[in-house]
C-alpha cells in the first residue's frame, strides 16, 4: 500500500531539507507542500495544531523580523492574534509539520519525523551538517 505523508516545508530550511530528504531515504515520496507558496488556510493551520497537540504560540517562528512586525512577543497577543499574523505572513509558522498514517508533528530537531514515518529508516541517513542518524 502507498503510504500518504505530506510535509509543509520550506526548501530554504536546513531542518526542512532533512526531514524530507529522511522521507525519501525511507522510500516514501511525499506531497510536498510549500507553505511559503502555498500557506495552509486558517482552519487547515488550526486543524494541524490541534492535531500535533500543540499550542498555537509553540508553532511561532520568534526569529524572524515578522515576529516583532506584529508585536508577539507580548504575552497579551491571544491565540486569534498569533494566527492572524500566520495567515498575513506564514513565514511565522515554524517548520516543517510533518502528516502520516502515525501521527502529525513539528520536526523540529529532524530526527522527531523518525517517530512518525510508517517504515523506519533502511540505513543511516547523513544529515546536511554530516551528523549521522540512525534507524529507530
Amino acid at each position: 500500500m502507498m503510504e500518504e505523508i505530506t510535509i509543509y516545508h520550506n526548501p530554504n530550511c536546513g531542518t526542512s531539507r532533512n526531514v524530507l530528504a529522511m522521507i525519501k531515504h525511507a522510500g516514501i515520496e511525499p506531497t510536498v507542500i510549500e507553505y511559503l507558496i502555498n500557506p495552509p488556510s486558517r482552519d487547515q493551520l488550526l486543524d494541524l495544531i490541534d492535531a500535533m497537540g500543540i499550542s498555537v504560540r509553540d508553532l511561532l517562528r520568534t526569529n524572524v523580523p515578522e515576529f516583532d512586525k506584529h508585536g508577539l512577543a507580548s504575552l497579551d497577543k491571544s491565540d486569534e492574534d498569533i494566527i492572524d499574523a500566520m495567515m498575513v505572513d506564514p513565514i511565522l509558522i515554524n517548520r516543517p509539520i510533518v502528516i502520516t498514517s502515525k501521527g502529525t508533528k513539528l520536526c523540529r530537531p529532524s530526527e522527531k519525523v523518525l517517530d512518525i514515518l510508517p517504515k523506519p529508516l533502511p540505513s543511516p541517513f547523513t544529515k546536511e551538517d554530516g551528523e549521522v542518524v540512525y534507524p529507530k
